[in-house]
C-alpha cells in the first residue's frame, strides 16, 4: 500500500470519528483515585470518636456504646430484652464436675469453708469485678457424680445443685458480695499492704434482696429456722434422706458461717492487717466499735 493510500485511508477514519467534545474525554484507566468515604460524615474512619478526648487517653466507652448514634436496643423498641444490659450483674459460670475436680487434685481444702477466695487461689478460675462479675453460679453440669461433704459458699446457685450438695450432707450458702468487696478477695495481700482497715461488706441491692433473704435460695439472709424446714422439703422432692449435720463429725466446719458485713473468714471489719509486723490492729474507740458492728 502506497504513502497515498494510507493518508486517505487515515483521513476518512478521521472524517468518521466524533469531534472532541466536553462529553467525549475521559481520563487514562487508572490515573485518578477517588476517595473512598468512611463510616463518618465527611470521609473519616473513626465514626465519630476521632482522636482527641477518650481516643487519646484510651478512656475506652463502656460496652453497648455506640458513639452517638441511638443503641441497638432502642432502635428496636419492641425488645426490651436488651435494655440496660451493661446495668446487669454478671456470674461466671463453676460447674458441679469443675468443682469435684478442684477437690479431687487438692485445690481446695475441704476441711475448711469454701468461698469466692478459696475458689480464686485454686487458680482454675477467676472473676473480674471490673467487668460486673458479682461472683460464682455454681451449675448442675455433673451433679450425678459430685460426692463430695463441703461448706461452700456461692453467688448463685440453682435448685438441682443446692440438692446436690445437701444430699452428700454439705451445706451451701448464697451470699453476695459487692464489687469492692470482691476486688479485696480476689487480692487481698495487696489491699492489707495499703494499711487500710478492713471496710464492712454491703447489704444486697433492693432487686436482689429477696433472693438472698430467700431460705429456698439458702441465702445468707434467711431465718434458720425456714432453711432448716426447706431442707428438708427439697429432701423428700429429690427423695433422699437428709443427713444431720449435728451428728456429724464436722459439724464444726459445716456449720460455720460469715457475718453479713463480714469479708473475709477470720477477719472482722474494722481490723487492720499489718503484714510487716504480722499483727492485727483491732478498734477500741466506742464509735469505731459502733460503725463496724454487724
Amino acid at each position: 500500500m502506497g504513502s497515498r493510500q494510507i493518508i486517505e485511508k487515515s483521513l476518512g477514519m478521521l472524517r468518521s470519528l466524533p469531534r472532541i467534545t466536553l462529553a467525549n474525554i475521559r481520563d487514562n484507566p487508572g490515573s485518578k483515585r477517588t476517595q473512598k468515604r468512611g463510616r463518618a460524615q465527611h470521609g473519616g474512619d473513626k465514626h465519630g470518636c476521632g482522636n482527641k478526648g477518650s481516643g487519646q487517653r484510651q478512656n475506652y466507652m463502656r460496652l453497648g456504646y455506640e458513639t452517638g448514634n441511638n443503641p441497638f436496643y432502642l432502635r428496636v423498641p419492641q425488645e426490651h430484652y436488651y435494655r440496660g444490659h451493661h446495668l446487669k450483674r454478671q456470674y461466671p459460670p463453676l460447674s458441679l464436675s469443675e468443682l469435684q475436680k478442684f477437690i479431687d487434685t487438692d485445690r481446695i481444702d475441704i476441711s475448711k469453708p469454701v468461698d469466692v477466695a478459696t475458689l480464686m487461689r485454686s487458680g482454675l478460675y477467676n472473676i473480674f469485678p471490673d467487668q460486673k462479675h458479682f461472683g460464682v453460679n455454681l451449675t448442675d453440669e455433673g451433679v450425678d457424680n459430685f460426692k463430695s461433704k463441703i461448706n461452700i459458699e456461692v453467688q448463685w446457685a440453682s435448685e438441682q445443685v443446692i440438692s446436690a450438695i445437701e444430699k452428700n450432707g454439705g451445706v451451701i450458702t448464697t451470699a453476695y458480695y459487692d464489687p469492692h468487696s470482691l476486688l479485696l478477695l480476689k487480692n487481698p495481700k495487696k489491699f492489707f499492704e495499703t494499711g487500710q482497715a478492713i471496710p464492712r461488706r454491703m447489704i444486697p441491692p433492693p432487686d436482689a434482696i429477696e433472693y438472698y433473704s430467700s431460705a429456698a435460695t439458702r441465702g445468707y439472709l434467711a431465718n434458720p429456722e425456714e432453711i432448716s424446714l426447706e431442707r428438708l422439703k427439697l429432701a423428700q422432692k429429690y427423695g433422699y434422706e437428709l443427713p444431720k449435720i449435728e451428728n456429724d463429725p464436722m459439724y464444726t466446719v459445716l456449720s460455720e458461717r460469715k457475718d453479713p458485713r463480714q469479708i473475709f473468714y477470720g477477719l472482722e471489719p474494722g481490723w487492720v492487717i499489718n503484714l510487716k509486723d504480722q499483727c492485727i490492729l483491732k478498734p477500741k474507740d466506742e464509735e469505731l466499735l459502733k460503725y463496724y458492728a454487724s
